[in-house]
């Protein structure tokens, strides 16, 4: 296939590294920037630096980039893609997004799946994206309106790059899935370093501290468009986390050991039945 990748960050340079690392498809970049184009070239990532006109020789568009950008990218430049040509995503929320892309797909004739590769690091930009990213990860695909066939290529692709399972989903069951197990993670991480006493974790802190600080070293752009696009489900999870630690708290107030051990045990047990 002739593929196009919109977006050469983290996620976009990742895929353009894992397909040419283990298929023999072309892969042309895009990006609003030259610099990872060029350095994307240099390190054989893409065959080739393209632009918009490239569009007309796709067979596969991969958008690497924001959601909001991505939906923009693609109003912008829908008369040029074939209707042959499958678009996938790669965002994190799909809600808003799979609507908006489907409504283009069905106006201008092409495919949309939506993708969600569960793989990700700290760092962002073309410099952070590897090869190997994928390898294990699940990739989730919303078909949208893509064929079986066309969800079956996206799905047979990923397992080449590395991805270890195809998850199919549907927008709402994503968003209320990824707000627990992405989103909130990150709010709780955000909100632990803050305490005034981070700044003096070293020499008191091993894996604990590591655990659930890791994910504080956030890009704030990204991950705020994302938690806004997503509001409902996250603040959901928010406010039941918060009534967990509050009774949690209130045990540990009240000096109430056997209610304490009820609410920890409670937790290890849903961990052991999860065989984690």
């Amino acid at each position: 296939m002739n593929i196009v990748i919109a977006g050469l960050g983290i996620i976009g340079g990742s895929f353009a590294k894992s397909i040419k690392k283990y298929t023999d498809h072309h892969v042309i970049g895009i990006n609003r920037s030259p610099r990872p184009l060029q350095d994307a070239l240099a390190c054989g990532a893409i065959d080739e630096i393209g632009t918009t006109a490239s569009l007309a020789q796709a067979d596969l568009l991969i958008l690497g980039t924001f959601p909001e950008v991505a939906v923009s990218f693609v109003r912008d430049n829908a008369a040029l893609i074939p209707a042959n040509c499958i678009v996938i995503d790669s965002s994190g929320i799909k809600s808003d997004i799979c609507p908006e892309l489907s409504a283009l797909s069905r106006q201008y004739g092409f495919p949309f799946v939506g993708c969600h590769p569960m793989a990700g690091k700290e760092q962002n930009g073309f410099s952070a994206s590897e090869a190997d990213l994928f390898q294990n990860a699940s990739c989730i695909i919303i078909p949208c309106t893509g064929t079986p066939q066309d969800v079956d290529t996206i799905a047979r692709l990923a397992i080449k790059i590395g991805f270890g399972k195809v998850v199919y989903s549907t927008p709402e069951e994503h968003d209320r899935m990824i707000a627990f197990t992405s989103q909130l993670p990150h709010v709780i991480a955000c909100s632990y370093v803050r305490s005034p006493v981070c700044k003096n974790h070293n020499g008191f802190s091993a894996g604990s501290y590591r655990d659930v600080s890791r994910v504080a070293h956030i890009n704030e752009k990204l991950w705020a468009e994302l938690f806004i696009e997503n509001s409902q489900p996250l603040t959901e999870e928010i406010d039941l986390m918060i009534q967990h630690m509050s009774q949690i708290r209130a045990a540990v107030t009240n000096g109430d050991r056997s209610a304490l051990e009820a609410l920890l045990a409670q937790s290890r047990k849903i961990k052991e039945e999860l065989g984690e």
